[in-house]
């Protein structure tokens, strides 16, 4: 921009920042809860749903009491669904769909069909690769994606269709192709951003999403059975985590509305590519990158402590003062998925010789608990992004597929919370906002 243009963009901006600013009084004096948050920190209550729940504290004379977290899928703890399928020695993402989907658990021959329909749908149409993915690439994937899905609005003749038929229809070829999608977006990132050759993989048919992913995504094609069993563990567990959630919300606000249904998935893919939604686990690993650069001993624990105080303090890292991958908006002893988690990290980081690099996750994580009890007498418990980018990391998952491989568990309950509010609440959720800015007279142009 010219001198003239760099002086009126700056003038802009500070009418902006003077004019969007609220200050935080006008919150108190009008009963604001912010982020739909009660004074307690519990959410305020805005809807129903039989799809997910969330426990992490009691509420005992409107105080929290910290409690063991769980998490259900359609009233089943999750802890008891994974060991479910881990002690029958199968991948359980396809179940979990299922479930969140349809509300029960499926029969043998209703998973076998099932998982025979994933089959078939995970193929993307004819010339979309081609004609979209290679051609029109993007350096962030998760944008990749939401274009990807408004793109499938156009290539379906009843997009606008909200019968429940049509509604499942489309939630199970998302949820089947998201996966593909974020593969070949991935290859087509590498290839055209970074010059690496250009890898497309098709869907092989009786393999898993988990299998798939790998399959697809990886030059040579090759995992092994933990690798699978670990990439599966972690799509059920980031399958849903309630209608609260932001992208959850956003999906349910955006249903409410009568849109289409790829309109609503881009919407909560998103909220999703937020960092204080899904990015999180991004920022694990540059967290860990990070001590591992400046903690001469990450062993010695007393060493590990001082830097970890450091990075609260705000002299370390990213000066943001927080440690990533720990706490939580309604876990507080515990999040149950870090815990699973955490047991699966443990085996692949045996498979990889990598257990000096699991215990610093761990003793982080230990650390991170004393010094908020002792310093704060406040309890913080490691959430799933914690273990969940170590086992990324492990598995040799690009950074830029951490977020996206999100979006392809989360679709899942995305989709069970949009057919959801489409056949339960047909009133379009339109919360109040409260005026604060005043009245002004309208000046003529030639008086201003």
């Amino acid at each position: 921009m010219s001198h003239y243009a760099n002086k009126a963009f700056e003038n802009l901006i500070k009418m902006a920042q003077n004019n969007n600013f609220i200050k935080p009084e006008h919150y108190d004096k009008y009963s604001v809860k912010k982020g739909l948050r009660n004074k307690n920190g519990t959410g305020v209550l805005v809807g129903l749903t039989k799809v997910g729940y969330v426990q992490g504290y009691d509420v005992i004379d409107a105080v929290k009491v910290p409690k063991e977290g769980a998490l259900y899928y359609r009233g089943i703890e999750v802890k008891d669904f994974v060991k479910g399928f881990q002690k029958e020695d199968r991948m359980g993402f396809e179940e979990c769909v299922f479930l969140l989907l349809f509300g029960k658990l499926p029969s043998k021959d209703e998973l076998e069909e099932f998982n025979l329909l994933l089959d078939e749908l995970r193929f993307l149409p004819d010339g979309f690769t081609e004609n979209f993915l290679l051609k029109l690439p993007s350096k962030n994937i998760m944008n990749l994606l939401q274009r990807s899905v408004l793109f499938l609005y156009s290539m379906d003749d009843e997009a606008d269709d909200l019968d429940v038929e049509n509604l499942v229809r489309q939630s199970l070829e998302l949820i089947a192709k998201i996966p593909t999608i974020m593969a070949y977006g991935y290859h087509a990132t590498e290839h055209y951003f970074n010059e690496k050759s250009l890898f497309i993989h098709p869907p092989k048919r009786g393999l898993s999403t988990a299998e798939n992913i790998l399959h697809m995504s990886r030059h040579n094609s090759k995992y092994t059975k933990t690798e699978a069993e670990v990439l599966d563990l972690c799509l059920v567990l980031h399958a849903e985590h309630g209608g609260g959630n932001n992208s959850a919300f956003a999906t349910h606000v955006v249903s409410s509305s009568g849109t289409d249904t790829y309109s609503a998935i881009s919407t909560a893919i998103g909220s999703l590519k937020g960092p204080k939604h899904g990015g999180a686990n991004s920022k694990v690993k540059l967290m860990i990158s990070n001590i591992k650069d400046n903690v001469k001993n990450f062993e010695d624990k007393n060493e590990l402590k001082n830097y970890l105080m450091k990075i609260l303090s705000k002299k370390a890292f990213d000066n943001e003062g927080l440690i990533y991958g720990m706490g939580h908006a309604i876990y507080t002893l515990s999040d149950p998925r870090a815990v699973l988690l955490k047991e699966k990290a443990y085996e692949l980081a045996k498979e990889k010789n990598n257990i000096k690099e699991f215990q610093l996750y761990s003793d982080v994580e230990s650390l991170t608990k004393e010094i908020f009890k002792n310093s704060k007498g406040k309890l913080m418990c490691a959430n799933v992004d914690l273990y969940s980018g170590f086992i990324y990391d492990m598995l040799n998952i690009p950074e830029n597929l951490y977020t996206p491989i999100f979006a392809a568990a989360r679709s899942a309950g995305w989709s069970a919370h949009r057919i959801e509010q489409i056949l339960s609440d047909k009133k379009i959720i339109r919360p109040a906002y409260q005026h604060v800015h005043g009245d002004n007279d309208y000046t003529p142009l030639s008086k201003r």
